[in-house]
């Protein structure tokens, strides 16, 4: 089966260092939004455009996801879709979510969101920093060499 690299893109800001992985791995990558974004024009990067509406893109990506698939979000939900689906599924600042994780970090989402519609002042997510692009390109590449091991095909 071929790899294949899913990227959650509305939000996703690692988008840049996914197609530089991707393309040292010679893997299909498939960014997937509810409005159009640029892509580089690269024969084995695919944009795929759902319509607008709640879960689209999540639907759209676990449709497809599976044991030869690595699948790039921040959310949540859609990640435990798709770890119940086999994918390898990482974090954009590389924690990976896996079927130990998932649950735990479920819990702390509806947490935090039962903490914010009640009103209680949260400090919401840290942010963003270079050492969580370097901890993900890391991932990235780890994940695409253990499904290449695992005897997955890339693209090319």
């Amino acid at each position: 089966m071929e790899i294949v690299l899913y990227i959650d893109a509305d939000a996703c800001p690692v988008k840049d260092e996914a197609y530089r992985v991707a393309a040292r791995h010679l893997v299909r990558t498939v960014v997937v939004a509810n409005s159009y974004m640029m892509v580089p024009r690269d024969p084995l990067i695919e944009r795929v455009v759902v319509a607008a509406g709640p879960d689209q893109a999540d639907d759209w990506i676990v449709e497809r996801a599976g044991p030869s698939c690595v699948v790039v979000t921040a959310d949540v939900p859609l990640a435990d879709r798709c770890v119940k689906a086999g994918a390898t599924v990482l974090a954009p600042n590389g924690r990976p979510f896996t079927p130990d994780s998932i649950g735990m970090a479920l819990a702390t989402r509806n947490l935090m969101t039962d903490l914010r519609s009640a009103n209680v002042a949260t400090s919401g997510p840290r942010p963003f920093q270079p050492k969580d692009r370097s901890a993900f390109l890391s991932a990235l590449d780890v994940a695409l060499n253990r499904l290449k091991r695992a005897g997955f095909t890339a693209s090319a």
